[in-house]
């Protein structure tokens, strides 16, 4: 605001006006970022949120088991042959993949709805403490896999007191 009784030196206002137009300029685009980079954000949580959804339909089903000398897992394998699983054993992880194959062929027929997996899934699961690799077995009976991993059992000394 101008004073009536203070003189008017030219480009002064106008100095000012750019000032406060650069200054409101400087708060608006760090809104405008700070918006967008909400939405960044959003978009890479609803995006990790839809993989792991849509991971984990994929995924057998597993429910795993610790005893004190073991873990156990079990999983569900639906028209799944025993020929067509792979079970690769780690010190402190466990990778099953199972194939899955589309056996209906039915000539002259068109699919209403496809919901069953066909092809091949992994399942990854890192196991909460090392095992006996050479000690693990495993069976497959009515579509269930169940892999008994042995706890690696720290080996203890006795040390003589002198």
């Amino acid at each position: 605001m101008v004073d009536k009784d203070t003189p008017i030196v030219m480009g002064t206002e106008s100095n000012e006006t750019q000032e406060e137009t650069k200054e409101e300029n400087k708060r608006t685009e760090n809104r405008l970022s700070d918006i967008v980079s909400t939405i960044r954000d959003k978009q890479e949580e609803l995006g990790k949120s839809l993989s792991d959804y849509t991971s984990s339909m994929q995924k057998p089903l597993a429910d795993i088991m610790e005893t004190e000398t073991s873990i156990i897992i079990i999983t569900d394998l639906s028209r799944v042959k025993k020929e067509d699983i792979d079970i690769d054993i780690a010190e402190d992880s466990i990778d099953i993949t199972a194939k899955f194959e589309d056996e209906i062929n039915e000539e002259g027929a068109s699919y209403i709805k496809k919901e069953r997996n066909y092809g091949e899934t992994k399942r990854s699961i890192s196991l909460p403490s090392k095992i006996n690799i050479k000690g693990a077995t495993a069976k497959f009976n009515d579509s269930i896999l169940t892999v008994t991993l042995p706890k690696l059992m720290e080996e203890k000394h006795k040390v003589d007191i002198n």
